[in-house]
């Protein structure tokens, strides 16, 4: 457990091109199996997120992985995404 203090005042803001990334990374990481498992439903959630911020690859990435999805995956992906919008 973290213990120690934070300087707000030495803190700087995350580059806005590092939330992109970060989500195109999360959907890598589920798509790939890095885990031991590939949950199709998480990559697809996360390319569209990442695509929403402006990260052009993840169209392709997206589009990629609803080929191997059934519709309904695919709406349950688009409710967890737009769930993931209006939380943060």
């Amino acid at each position: 457990m973290f213990q120690g203090q934070i300087d707000l005042d030495a803190a700087i803001a995350v580059e806005a091109t590092a939330i992109p990334d970060v989500l195109f990374e999360r959907g890598l990481y589920w798509a790939s199996g890095r885990s031991g498992v590939v949950n199709l439903v998480a990559a697809h959630k996360w390319f569209n997120l990442a695509a929403l911020k402006g990260r052009a690859d993840a169209i392709s990435m997206r589009r990629e992985v609803a080929a191997m999805m059934s519709e309904a995956e695919i709406a349950a992906a688009q409710r967890e995404a737009r769930a993931w919008m209006s939380a943060h």
